[in-house]
């Protein structure tokens, strides 16, 4: 193992986590990391809140210091890209007509935004928000009194919303579905965040479909196709990812909605694996095949990675769980909801600031949605781990503490 190398493509979350879980694990040989940025791998949640209002500053966001990576004898070339994995030769080239040799190849290459189609996306005071470089060129325009408009109602979206408004911004959210997280969350969970994002001053209108940024160099209004025109000095697009699966694709690699592997990371290359939000990958639990953009997913795959190229194989089975940051909300979520059939909610989604919705199939809990609600969440979460059934009678009534609702056989 001395002297095998060991590859990373991409300085991501989960590159940050797997090069320290290669040396924990009994690595010896080498270790590169190549990520087309300049940065260290950070932290992106903080990017659309903490980051955008600069509140934290580049080296708050890093996952760990240049000092660990160094005293781990990890290798980092930054701000170059791969352009071609040969699988034969086992080698890779990059963007300068370097060709470093692996024994073992890992992709980290995460997931990017999913762009519009459509004049004006080109424009100075348009943006995406994806990494430090985009959040950066936002700042500017923020000002109090400015007109933000937000194209896309899910998490990306509303986070951003809410940093905005808070430093006396005005701010549209526009949204081409019925309603906001329809995609993602429960109407429950729409309704109550809309009316959360209403009472802090956010115009939020969804049923809408746009046909033009109009404006020379820089956008002055968002145009509809029912006509409806909103002013902006500043314009942020967030409509979903796509993931970074080319390079895995032109190498001849299984694709479907991200690089496919199995329990162990592993592609059908076994000297060849994966881990994060690129990645394609069964659930037992959900009995599934998922692609999730998740930290603990980056995290916990990259250290099943790790393991798996040390031959400690250890599948991989967790519950996923997210969350999200808006005013003084923390949504957070343990758990599936896809394919619910019924809910329960406790507490009042017409009033306050903390509720809790438990998703079922049938009797079958799947998912916890808590907001402001940390115990709801660690209960969820706990029941899901360990298959626990649930009182749905006593979950309803929110003045049962969570330790008197399971159900003993």
């Amino acid at each position: 193992m001395d002297n095998q190398r060991c590859i990373i493509i991409g300085a991501s979350h989960s590159a940050g986590e797997l090069c320290i879980s290669l040396r924990k694990e009994g690595w010896t040989g080498s270790i590169t990391i190549v990520g087309d940025e300049d940065y260290l791998p950070y932290n992106r949640p903080p990017l659309s809140k903490t980051y955008l209002a600069g509140e934290k500053s580049i080296d708050d966001l890093l996952i760990r210091h240049e000092e660990a990576y160094v005293k781990a004898d990890i290798e980092m070339k930054l701000g170059c890209r791969v352009e071609k994995i040969n699988r034969e030769l086992k080698e890779i080239t990059l963007n300068n007509d370097e060709i470093l040799g692996y024994d073992k190849l890992i992709l980290t290459t995460g997931a990017r935004p999913r762009k519009v189609d459509m004049p004006g996306t080109e424009a100075k005071n348009a943006f995406y928000l994806r990494s430090i470089y985009d959040a950066d060129q936002i700042r500017p325009y923020i000002k109090n009194g400015s007109r933000a408009v937000i194209i896309g109602g899910g998490y990306i979206g509303l986070e951003t919303a809410a940093m905005l408004v808070s430093t006396g911004m005005k701010v549209t959210i526009l949204e081409r579905e019925p309603r906001i997280l329809n995609r993602v969350a429960a109407p429950e969970i729409s309704q109550f965040f809309t009316r959360i994002h209403t009472e802090e001053g956010i115009e939020l209108i969804t049923d809408v479909e746009i046909s033009e940024l109009k404006g020379d160099e820089q956008i002055s209004e968002v145009v509809c196709s029912d006509g409806r025109t909103f002013a902006a000095d500043l314009v942020i697009i967030g409509i979903g990812v796509i993931t970074n699966s080319e390079l895995a694709e032109e190498a001849g690699l299984e694709i479907n909605n991200g690089i496919v592997v199995n329990e162990f990371a592993e592609t059908k290359d076994t000297d060849i694996l994966a881990a994060g939000d690129c990645t394609y990958h069964f659930n037992k639990h959900y009995d599934r095949w998922l692609r999730l953009e998740s930290i603990q997913n980056a995290l916990e795959q990259a250290k099943v990675a790790a393991r798996t190229i040390c031959d400690h194989r250890q599948e991989y089975d967790q519950i996923p769980w997210f969350w999200s940051d808006q005013f003084d909300l923390k949504l957070q979520i343990a758990g599936l909801s896809g394919g619910y059939d019924n809910l329960i909610v406790r507490g009042d989604l017409s009033q306050g600031r903390k509720m809790a919705v438990f998703y079922f199939i049938g009797d079958t809990f799947l998912a916890v949605d808590a907001v402001n609600s940390p115990q709801e969440f660690m209960f969820g979460k706990k029941v899901l781990m360990q298959s626990l059934r649930l009182d749905r009678e006593k979950l309803a009534d929110s003045s049962i503490p969570m330790k008197e609702i399971l159900l003993v056989d």
